[in-house]
């Protein structure tokens, strides 16, 4: 077992794996101006940066040091998810298009019916929120279409539920030009 192991002497000093020999100079100088005994700082703290230096600033010793913890393998990130947040994803997914949509659509008819030239940044708002809810509505489907297992017809009608996606997206975009020019 080696002295090293378990010691991070780079982020001790606050180097990267790739800083050269200058850079780790000039930063075991800051740390040991401010960590020095003399001048107030812990003992112990000198100590492991003194360690960290000596090792480091050594070609020879830092290349084994560096083969040392190659070998340790890298902590892996593993998500924890609960249960009950993957069931309701879809549904949260569907009611955050369902919320912008409500409000692009308010936004675009309140502009309509109160119609003055300086509210145009507001009408481009309201599109850019129904645009946006269609997004997210498109983006909920492929979350349910991924989610659901390979023999779901789901997976296998993919072209029908595309169409059936974006015929009503464009009836909707009809039916709300009807009630824009009606009135």
């Amino acid at each position: 077992m080696s002295r090293t192991e378990g010691k991070d002497y780079y982020s001790i000093l606050g180097a990267e794996r790739e800083a050269s020999r200058a850079e780790i100079e000039r930063l075991y100088k800051r740390l040991a101006k401010n960590h020095h005994p003399d001048r107030g700082g812990d003992e112990e703290e000198m100590k492991r940066i003194n360690e960290a230096y000596r090792v480091l600033r050594d070609d020879a010793l830092r290349l084994v040091y560096d083969a040392e913890h190659d070998q340790l393998p890298a902590p892996s990130f593993v998500p924890s998810v609960s249960p009950s947040a993957q069931a309701d994803a879809f549904g949260g997914r569907m009611a955050g298009s369902l919320l912008s949509l409500i409000a692009g659509l308010t936004l675009l008819f309140l502009v309509r019916f109160h119609y003055v030239v300086f509210l145009w940044p507001l009408a481009l708002l309201a599109v850019s929120l129904i645009v946006f809810a269609i997004w997210m509505a498109h983006a909920a489907l492929g979350y349910a279409r991924e989610g659901s297992a390979p023999t779901n017809p789901l997976r296998r009608f993919v072209w029908a539920q595309e169409t059936a996606f974006w015929s009503l997206v464009c009836g909707g975009v009809y039916v709300v030009y009807l009630l824009l020019t009606a009135m």
